[in-house]
């Protein structure tokens, strides 16, 4: 199995490496992954200027760009195969519910996907690392199920609780929960006393009911949620169509 890897929080990031170590005794694997941590970043390309690729000391490659910056450049001009696989993560953080639309992470797996290949992102729920190791451990072993089931390709979004690895067997299919909007932008004055302006953090859960990823690992399972692109609204569609009817 030939795998590529990326991921949002850049390739010195515990997540990546530990990712790489825990798939390079089951496939072969090549690293292409932010310079820099580019967090938030979704699924932005950057058109405004030209990038480059670094190989780092460790044999990682790394972009002056996004994460799909990363993925799409890796399989468009620098491999000479296709992967059989695209992995993503392991992201400080969770992805869960309406984040999944500002994840890298998640971002870095949908190029992939977008091309045609099965792609996994995959985060862990809470930040600092804690038990990344047996978080590169539940990923390998969802890896190595291939999920033949799925049609392919496929896109699975995992979030995994910081847990000792003993304690991460149960594992659940789940739907996307939903969050509250998100709290107000924090005001701030930079040295030179002009106004400046942080995003603030997520909102709430408005749904965590069971099924969903908020729900699953709350009870600390392993929460694993297909994604699909089609962002169609089909029933407004066809009142839109009775509409101009």
């Amino acid at each position: 199995m030939r795998i590529l890897i990326s991921n949002d929080d850049g390739y010195l990031a515990p997540g990546i490496n530990a990712l790489a170590d825990a798939l390079a005794s089951v496939a072969d694997i090549v690293v292409v992954a932010p310079d820099s941590n580019r967090s938030g970043a979704s699924n932005s390309l950057s058109l405004d200027r030209p990038l480059s690729v670094t190989r780092a000391a460790n044999g990682f490659y790394f972009v002056n760009g996004t994460p799909t910056d990363c993925v799409h450049i890796a399989l468009t001009g620098m491999l000479d195969y296709r992967p059989d696989l695209i992995v993503s993560g392991i992201n400080n953080g969770q992805n869960m519910g309406d984040d999944t639309l500002y994840s890298g992470t998640v971002a870095a797996a949908t190029e992939g996907f977008l091309f045609g290949i099965p792609a996994i992102a995959f985060s862990q729920v809470e930040y600092g690392w804690a038990h990344i190791d047996a978080a590169a451990k539940v990923a390998r072993e969802l890896v190595l199920r291939r999920f033949d089931e799925l049609p392919s390709p496929y896109l699975l979004n995992v979030n995994i609780p910081n847990r000792p690895y003993e304690q991460l067997s149960t594992m659940a299919a789940t739907r996307l929960g939903r969050r509250h909007q998100a709290e107000p932008v924090i005001r701030a004055q930079d040295p030179r006393g002009r106004e400046i302006f942080w995003i603030g953090p997520p909102g709430a859960t408005r749904d965590a009911g069971e099924g969903t990823d908020f729900h699953a690992t709350a009870q600390g399972q392993v929460s694993i949620t297909p994604l699909q692109i089609d962002l169609t609204h089909k029933l407004q569609l066809d009142l839109l169509a009775k509409g101009l009817a």
